[in-house]
């Protein structure tokens, strides 16, 4: 079954019948064309009606009120992750920013089967690094949506605050809550009556791990103490890293510390696919309320071949899709995205030029078995698709 299937009664009752078909076109366009620019949506919005109408149509769409965030996309991601992960179960959260030009989102994503699915975002209205406010005012609703989880908030050395970290320090009082900030080398700190020193100064060096319990980490008062992570990577295949990790934590061990903190790739695996390999979101040019509203759709469009892509791979059908393994390579070639995707455009494919590749089919009656699989493999991917 299709997720627009799963999920139409949520999405019906908050938009007419004509509101969600143009909904679906809309998917159906961003997963095919794989643009969000309107006038390229418009160029192709099978409306039959003027160019100009058509392109208005998407316009006035994108500002519907229906499509706030908490509204319409909350409840769908919410039952995803509960379908996704077991109640009570430990989630790891990252916050994270990427900006184009004067375009700067703020966005929090669950990581998943190292990708990311898309929970909240905003779009702040400066570039640069975000503001406390601007953090919490984030973070605070996917606690309420998760409160049935155990969460680890993760952050990059944008996050260093130990501002954000005290805040959530507080939060954890009352919900199953822990966080990992990466610090920049020049953050002070000290262990009880001991004199401040930059984390630089711990002597770190490649190869070298070390977990400090009950440090204050800058010289501001009234925060209390943290633990801190701190490792090197050592060279490897002739690369090595160019300074080590410094991690504020309420973590209690330093290798649970590393283990969530690896995963942070995955946000950024998640917004390349929404770039340069999905969507090419970087590439519109539309004003910030019909801005958030084609990030939802890509958001919805993302999750949903993410979720194609993975059934794919469980019904075996990965194999007619992309190459799966490959003997040089440790990791999968392919993320369930790109195969959810290219399985979709393969049936698209399949629907346009069926005439033509019954002819060619034909020609190579030998490979009649082999083709009949294939057919079936399709069937299964449509009914998905």
């Amino acid at each position: 079954m299709s997720f627009l299937a799963v999920y139409e009664s949520h999405f019906t009752k908050h938009l007419t019948q004509t509101q969600f078909e143009a909904f679906r076109i809309l998917l159906w366009l961003l997963t095919v064309h794989k643009q969000v620019r309107i006038e390229r949506l418009a160029a192709c919005f099978p409306l039959p009606i003027l160019y100009q109408s058509r392109r208005k149509h998407i316009q006035r769409f994108l500002v519907l009120s229906a499509l706030a965030i908490p509204r319409f996309w909350f409840p769908v991601i919410k039952a995803i992750i509960c379908k996704e992960f077991k109640t009570g179960s430990r989630l790891i959260i990252k916050i994270d920013r990427t900006q184009w030009k004067d375009k700067n989102v703020f966005m929090v994503a669950v990581i998943w089967k190292k990708r990311a699915l898309p929970i909240y975002w905003t779009l702040l209205g400066k570039r640069g690094a975000s503001r406390l406010s601007e953090q919490q005012a984030l973070i605070q609703p996917v606690l309420c949506l998760l409160k049935n989880y155990e969460l680890v908030i993760l952050g990059d050395r944008e996050f260093h605050s130990v501002k954000l970290a005290y805040w959530l320090k507080q939060k954890s009082k009352k919900q199953k809550l822990f966080f990992a900030f990466r610090q920049k080398q020049g953050t002070n700190q000290k262990k009880d009556d001991e004199d401040y020193q930059t984390f630089s100064q711990l002597g770190m060096k490649p190869g070298m791990k070390m977990f400090l319990t009950g440090v204050s980490v800058t010289k501001n008062k009234g925060f209390g103490n943290f633990n801190v992570g701190a490792y090197w990577k050592r060279k490897y295949k002739g690369k090595q890293e160019k300074e080590p990790w410094f991690i504020l934590t309420n973590l209690d061990s330093l290798s649970e510390v590393l283990k969530v903190y690896r995963a942070r790739a995955g946000i950024e695996a998640m917004f390349k696919d929404c770039k340069t390999g999905g969507y090419n979101w970087e590439g519109s040019k539309a004003n910030n309320k019909r801005l958030n509203s084609l990030i939802l759709l890509i958001a919805i469009a993302y999750t949903a071949t993410s979720l194609k892509g993975k059934t794919f791979r469980q019904t075996n059908q990965g194999k007619y899709i992309a190459r799966l393994t490959e003997k040089s390579r440790r990791d999968r070639r392919h993320s369930n995205f790109w195969i959810g995707l290219y399985g979709s455009l393969w049936i698209h494919a399949w629907e346009f030029c069926s005439d033509f590749i019954s002819i060619m089919m034909s020609n190579n009656p030998q490979k009649l078995n082999n083709y009949k699989k294939g057919l079936q493999a399709m069937s299964i991917i449509d009914k998905t698709a």
